[in-house]
């Protein structure tokens, strides 16, 4: 009646539960430092899934190769995702540059004629 399948789904279950009982007691003001820190540990996720990938025995099914490709992709996009969310929120906190004196004086000319 116990199989390893059975006990991962519900692993995997849990695991989503939790997941998401903790991020919902994250304030709206950490999501994105908390991203950015996480994009480290979704960086080995991606390094191990590119190692089992590369180690699968040579007569594993297709299926088994389409799935680990799969989760492969999904997990780079992640990384990618997370750092542009990274940037742009950083991008936020730059400072302006100072308008050049050529062109405060041609919108001044402007706004007088």
């Amino acid at each position: 009646m116990y199989t390893p399948l059975l006990a991962n789904i519900a692993i995997v279950v849990l695991a989503g539960f939790v997941g998401f009982a903790v991020i919902s007691k994250v304030p709206n003001t950490l999501h994105t430092p908390l991203m950015s820190g996480t994009n480290a540990i979704h960086g080995i996720v991606v390094l191990g899934a590119l190692i089992v990938l590369g180690r699968l025995p040579e007569d594993a099914s297709w299926g088994v190769r389409l799935i680990a490709f799969v989760a492969l992709i999904f997990g780079t996009l992640n990384v990618v995702g997370g750092f542009l969310v990274t940037d742009r929120m950083l991008s936020m906190f730059k400072s302006k540059p100072a308008p050049s004196k050529a062109a405060t004086s041609a919108a001044a000319k402007g706004a007088v004629s």
